[in-house]
């Protein structure tokens, strides 16, 4: 198999990744917040700080790797309008991503207190609208990044 392929590959199933692992973390996260039960919050919390360093956060570092080599395979300039935009995506994607690992390791911990107390903690709820206000435009950029590498509307060279 030819090396660009498999490169290609892998940069597609590492995409493909990061997509849905935040796709099923936002759903469960939101179910079980929606549930108001705390067993299913302490459960969910603990999974989805879990699934974010098994799943997300390889596949991150494999996006950004393989992007890099792909765009030295085919030649394209990493100063063109395009990788500039995708790249400007990818840091943005980032910068809501870091907060949300910090605000789910706090989620995590009050979903836990809240197995005590049976209810869940002051600032929870206020938690989960910033982890919300974060992953919808996270998720939003992701989707144009998937529009951006299909179609290249933008200068390459």
């Amino acid at each position: 198999m030819d090396n660009y392929l498999l490169l290609k590959l892998v940069h597609i199933l590492s995409a493909v990744v990061v997509a849905g692992t935040g796709t099923g973390i936002a759903f469960f996260m939101f179910m079980a917040n929606r549930s108001g039960n705390v067993a299913a919050l302490a459960v969910t919390t603990r999974h989805v700080v879990l699934a974010d360093w098994l799943f997300t956060a390889p596949a991150v570092v494999t996006q950004a790797v393989t992007g890099v080599l792909l765009m030295d395979r085919l030649g394209y300039a990493f100063t063109s309008a395009w990788f500039l935009l995708v790249g400007s995506l990818f840091g943005f994607i980032g910068l809501c991503w870091l907060p949300v690992i910090a605000i789910q390791y706090r989620l995590r911990s009050l979903a836990e207190q809240a197995l005590t107390t049976g209810v869940p903690a002051p600032g929870f709820h206020r938690l989960m609208r910033y982890w919300t206000a974060l992953g919808i435009p996270a998720f939003a950029a992701i989707v144009v990044l998937f529009w951006l590498m299909v179609f290249k509307p933008l200068p390459v060279v």
